[in-house]
């Protein structure tokens, strides 16, 4: 049977140490970390809300006790509920952000020796919406290390038009140092070109008509060079394939130096390249295809920018599709703003470490796993796998 130190047990509580208590000091009966790691755990354990993590908190009491302080016994889903509805969601995150820097998941030299890539995107929390109060679903931007599969950050915003504000508060959450950031067309502004450049990072931005004139100009400068198979412009290209259910499917990309007279080239920060990705699939019979243009600061590497894009497309399958199927976010009606944020970013955290475990189980029966077995659990908190 696997054991776990008490070091273990309070090295968690340890990182939310300096984070500053917002209850009222009468009746305050629960300490702040013990409430945090059971919402932890119960999260991990396929618990999904106050009521469920106070049940899986009370069938392993026993185990709790030997690592816990609880000087009032289980805190009652009452306090769970108003723990995380108080605590500051940016100040919570932090916290989680050290803690998983320091399970070394990307060693030191994993880190030197290649470029991390980092996608930026959004996710709208469906049902969080509020009738009452006249407000739409909550709109979570989330930073994804996919090459490791960890959440780095999120930032919560009113409506996904307002992505575009919430993306440089985000990246000045987390550290892009010489990585590879990739977003979505709205976040393709100047000047989030310019804090990716300033933070020593590389970026892929798509390109779509929010920017009508320089699209215009790319696109033309591409179906220009296509006539003639790029005889007249250096270019990288890469090619790959992919065949699954009856379907096969085809990616091309290609990447040019940014031309000297491309209008309004001087306005980006860095850079450096433009690329183009062309998706060829059968649906139904009919070939179709899917073209996008990009803005990048790296210099012409067909293959990483066909990684870069390529990931990013994946951000779909291994963040919000695993949110929905392993914790049906989309179901969840939290409809308190700094509640649905910190239940979303225990979401996310827990998901983060799911996946670092090397077993073949999936995600969802990973975290069914956690709650059957209590040594099972601490493997994915600890990182120490059997």
């Amino acid at each position: 049977m696997l054991e776990i130190s008490d070091t273990d047990a309070t090295s968690i509580i340890s990182f939310f140490e300096e984070l500053p208590d917002p209850r009222s000091e009468v009746n305050r009966l629960h300490l702040l970390g013990d409430v945090i790691v059971i919402a932890i755990c119960g999260v991990l354990a396929n618990a999904d809300g106050p009521s469920a993590i106070e049940k899986w908190a009370r069938l392993n009491d026993r185990w709790l006790e030997q690592h816990l302080a609880l000087p009032h016994g289980i805190p009652s889903r009452d306090t769970i509920r108003r723990v995380l509805t108080i605590l500051n969601p940016l100040a919570f995150q932090r916290c989680f952000a050290q803690w998983i820097d320091s399970l070394g998941i990307l060693s030191d030299q994993q880190k030197a020796e290649q470029k991390k890539h980092i996608a930026i995107d959004g996710k709208a929390l469906r049902r969080s919406h509020d009738k009452k109060k006249n407000l739409g679903a909550l709109f979570i931007v989330s930073a994804w290390a996919s090459d490791k599969g960890i959440s780095l950050g999120q930032m919560a915003t009113e409506e996904k038009s307002n992505e575009i504000t919430a993306i440089p508060k985000l990246l000045d959450e987390i550290d892009f140092e010489d990585s590879i950031i990739t977003i979505d067309a709205a976040g393709c502004q100047k000047n989030i070109a310019q804090q990716i450049v300033d933070g020593n990072g590389d970026y892929v931005l798509a390109l779509k008509a929010n920017h009508l004139k320089l699209h215009g100009a790319v696109e033309e400068l591409f179906l220009d060079h296509f006539e003639d198979d790029f005889a007249r412009i250096p270019v990288s290209r890469y090619e790959e394939s992919e065949t699954g259910h009856g379907r096969i499917e085809q990616r091309l990309y290609f990447q040019l130096t940014v031309p000297k007279d491309l209008q309004g080239r001087d306005e980006w920060a860095g850079l450096k390249t433009i690329g183009i990705a062309v998706r060829i699939y059968q649906q139904n019979g009919i070939e179709k295809s899917d073209v996008r243009y990009y803005l990048c600061s790296m210099r012409r590497n067909g293959k990483l920018f066909a990684n870069a894009v390529r990931d990013h497309w994946g951000i779909e399958n291994t963040l919000h599709w695993c949110l929905d199927m392993t914790y049906r976010e989309d179901e969840s009606r939290v409809r308190n703003r700094n509640f649905a944020q910190n239940l979303s970013w225990l979401r996310r955290l827990t998901l983060s470490l799911i996946k670092q475990h090397p077993g073949k189980e999936s995600n969802v029966m990973k975290r069914r796993m956690a709650g059957w077995s209590v040594d099972f659990l601490i493997q994915i908190l600890t990182g120490q796998y059997t």
